[in-house]
């Protein structure tokens, strides 16, 4: 599903944020990044979804080479994974419903097909109630629950996930995980990057250490 075969990333400043890094991550497993801040983490799940390109090795992804992506073809790269940055990029103007059902629009869904989808979604991570509300009236755990709605609206092969716990209380975190939990459940493949040390202690997932931009074995 995932294959690291020998990357690396060199940014321009020359700062080298991947070392030689080689791992495989099979369909419908859940997997943790760990590292320090600034180890890598968020470098490699862009490369995983062509945000990001690599400066050396080769990277496969749901059967395609990133590196062979032409940048007109990224988009169908995306369609089979949801992404959740830790910028979130909530639509401020927009209420909850109309922030979930953009992914769907961009991908010329008409609005009969897109409703019950997006309500499921929302359904899903337990926002359906709020689906008239403002971004500005969430809590924090509320609103990354809108990004991951967002997210997996489209249902994806693949939930990459860039510190979804990070700022949250324990309480809301523990509930965040339990929805990673539930995708990974029904067959999704998820990879979360954290350094939430209560999350990295669950031995029931794999996890991927990275330590200034090595993988430790």
């Amino acid at each position: 599903m995932i294959n690291f075969v020998n990357v690396s990333k060199r940014y321009p400043d020359g700062f080298e944020a991947l070392k030689n890094v080689a791992f495989t991550i099979h369909s419908g497993e859940l997997v943790l990044v760990a590292g320090h801040s600034g180890a890598g983490k968020s470098t490699m799940l862009k490369l995983i979804a062509a945000i990001e390109r690599p400066t050396y090795g080769n990277i496969m992804v749901s059967d395609q080479n990133v590196n062979a992506l032409k940048k007109n073809t990224v988009p169908f790269l995306r369609r089979s994974l949801g992404l959740i940055f830790q910028d979130q990029k909530i639509l401020y103007d927009r209420n909850v419903f109309a922030n979930v059902m953009l992914p769907l629009q961009i991908r010329g869904f008409q609005n009969k097909a897109t409703a019950g989808r997006v309500r499921a979604a929302l359904d899903k991570v337990g926002l359906l109630r709020k689906e008239n509300a403002y971004p500005i009236t969430l809590s924090g755990g509320e609103k990354q629950r809108l990004c991951i709605a967002r997210a997996v609206v489209h249902r994806p092969s693949i939930l990459i996930a860039d510190e979804p716990t990070a700022n949250l209380d324990v309480d809301y975190a523990q509930s965040i995980m339990e929805v990673f939990r539930s995708f990974h459940q029904v067959g999704v493949t998820v990879v979360i990057a954290t350094h939430d040390t209560a999350l990295l202690n669950d031995n029931r997932y794999r996890k991927l250490t990275l330590n200034q931009g090595k993988l430790v074995v």
